[in-house]
């Protein structure tokens, strides 16, 4: 094997799951299977892009996991900014019918290879793919301490001052 890739194709050969993982042949279709795309990542075939064309706001609430959003007003120029037109793309919306108008919007810009992700994030959860966003997190709030040491050791201080101070 002179590659890593080959040594990859030639195990999946092996086992007979090259079949299992798709490639090219699925974003042929308008519309993939989320454990389609699940797959792909599981198995470290990643060559793709998954774009969230719901507004900010609902996608900080939750998203695919590496999801970018791109609202879908804003789609064609900023997938045009940072994705090459042959790059896989995988979109999804609000509903099928969004993630379908998506995916023409890229086709017709000039991406070749763009798929529709069918049900959307509700059908990725019961599938159980992976999902980030603030609705995840148990709407948790995050003190400045979670991110900043010193931040961290003023907020361990303070605790521990109102613990060990003696009441009079």
């Amino acid at each position: 094997m002179s590659t890593v890739e080959e040594g990859i194709l030639q195990a999946k050969d092996n086992i007979g799951l090259n079949e299992a993982v798709p490639g090219k042949q699925e974003m042929e279709k308008p519309m993939s299977s989320p454990q389609t795309i699940i797959e792909r990542l599981e198995w470290g075939e990643p060559g793709f892009t998954i774009i969230d064309v719901r507004d900010r706001e609902t996608f900080n609430e939750a998203h695919i996991q590496g999801a970018l959003p791109m609202p879908i007003a804003e789609l064609v120029e900023r997938a045009q900014a940072s994705i090459q037109p042959t790059r896989q793309i995988y979109v999804y919306g609000e509903s099928d019918e969004q993630s379908s108008q998506a995916a023409a919007q890229l086709r017709e810009a000039g991406f070749t290879e763009v798929a529709g992700i069918q049900g959307g994030l509700a059908t990725w959860r019961n599938v159980g793919g992976r999902v980030d966003g603030r609705s995840e997190q148990g709407e948790k709030v995050v003190s400045k301490g979670a991110y900043n040491v010193f931040d961290r050791l003023k907020e361990h201080g303070e605790k521990k001052s109102k613990h060990h101070n003696p009441v009079l």
